[in-house]
């Protein structure tokens, strides 16, 4: 892939760079109508592939948070166009990369030095490339090392960014006002925090070192080295593997398949359930599957504190006759803020069907001692179900928000586990927290 030799790092130019995006957009509107005009059966097909490239075009240049909100995006299979999730599932690890010159300029702003002369062997050619950095394979001695660089300027343009980025999310994710504002206020958080790689080295040690001591299997970290890491630089041991679409393609055994698929559940379930921190990024990029059912976890940038008494109220839609228990399902909705005190009888009746049938989709697993996450007619469900929300004139425009800004990073990390699950077609043990 071809290499970047330069990042827009000012508001200026980055605002230029989003506006030639939009003038593209609205082109390929104006084409397409053009042509349903002489064929009305013209499907969006062609539209939405175009406007999935030029978006994610611009964005790929832009890199930052721009990028990490269409990654983002990529996980939301069930409400954006296939064109949209199979071109923004590229930010997860296969973005166009920085050139040589931009990484040792990086390196010499935060060491004094660069790469060559802190390294034995350091690659300049990137291994992989995501939304916020790129990785580099490096040397010291025989010991092989994964040296991780953040773009310049990705952590000073958050804000700006997400201003930026805003409408083409609300537009392409079919939220209201309030719901965006909940869901672009928690992105900032966290990407302001998965920008600082010290903090992510001291959260990456806490939690292997936790689930090491749990005993859950053959999961594999890596160890960091502070010594050659700052705020924009993390080194860390290299770990091998295959990300879960290239693991795929090796034909693994359903044994094998299952024992990779327990070793996810249990990693998250010991994470929402034991710490209470967990891993809140569950893309395949940041998963390394092996032959022998091993499986090695990397990036602790998006780490999601729950806060004790949201999870004892968010968690309570587990106990296994929530949706036969009114009073209690009640109360866990008005206080997770999925229904109001002044909410219209009618909003009450409308708002909370919507939500019992959530509840028996996404915690249908757990009503089981076993799922089969190969299942795809269960899949099918959730998608359409979820094609039916977001098509829902009363949430497009609702008022309120509807749930805690807390749900936002869980309910994505059970998706995206979910989703990862049903590529690997694991069947696997359920645990339960409130058997």
């Amino acid at each position: 892939m071809k290499s970047q030799k330069k990042i827009p790092t000012s508001k200026v130019q980055r605002a230029t760079k989003f506006v030639k995006t939009g003038v593209k957009v609205g082109g390929n509107y104006i084409k397409h109508y053009a042509k349903k005009a002489v064929n009305p059966s013209l499907s969006k097909e062609q539209l939405h592939e175009d406007n999935a490239r030029d978006i994610y075009n611009s964005l790929s240049e832009l890199k930052g948070s721009a990028l990490k909100v269409a990654q983002m995006m990529s996980m939301e299979k069930n409400v954006l166009p296939k064109a949209y999730t199979d071109r923004f599932t590229m930010a997860q690890y296969n973005a166009p990369p920085l050139s040589g010159p931009l990484v040792v300029k990086t390196f010499k702003q935060y060491f004094g030095k660069s790469p060559q002369e802190i390294f034995d062997i350091f690659n300049m050619e990137a291994v992989n490339a995501a939304s916020i950095g790129q990785v580099h394979e490096a040397f010291i001695g025989d010991k092989k090392l994964a040296v991780k660089v953040q773009y310049p300027g990705v952590a000073d343009s958050i804000e700006s960014d997400l201003k930026m980025v805003r409408p083409f999310a609300q537009r392409l994710l079919k939220l209201n006002e309030k719901d965006i504002d909940k869901y672009m206020g928690e992105v900032k958080e966290k990407l302001t925090e998965e920008t600082n790689y010290e903090l992510e080295l001291a959260r990456s040690v806490e939690i292997s070192e936790a689930i090491r001591a749990a005993n859950l299997g053959d999961l594999v970290f890596t160890n960091y080295y502070p010594e050659y890491s700052s705020t924009r630089i993390l080194t860390m041991d290299w770990l091998e593997g295959d990300h879960l679409t290239d693991f795929m393609q090796t034909n693994p055994s359903q044994e094998v398949r299952n024992k990779i698929g327990q070793l996810l559940w249990d990693f998250y379930d010991f994470q929402m359930h034991t710490i209470k921190k967990v891993h809140a990024d569950p893309h395949p990029g940041n998963f390394l599957m092996r032959e022998d059912g091993s499986l090695g976890v990397i990036d602790f940038g998006c780490v999601k504190e729950i806060p004790h008494d949201f999870y004892d109220l968010y968690f309570v839609v587990l106990q296994p006759n929530i949706l036969d228990n009114e009073v209690l399902l009640d109360e866990a909705l008005y206080a997770l803020q999925f229904l109001y005190e002044d909410d219209t009888p009618e909003e009450i009746k409308f708002f909370k069907g919507i939500f019992q049938q959530m509840i028996d989709l996404l915690c249908r697993p757990f009503r089981y001692d076993t799922f089969d996450f190969g299942n795809d007619a269960y899949f099918e469900e959730l998608f359409r179900y979820g094609e039916k929300l977001s098509n829902m004139k009363e949430l497009r425009e609702s008022t309120k928000s509807r749930g805690s800004h807390h749900s936002l990073y869980l309910n994505r990390t059970y998706f995206g586990l979910y989703s990862m699950l049903n590529e690997l077609k694991a069947n696997i043990r359920i645990t339960k927290p409130f058997a």
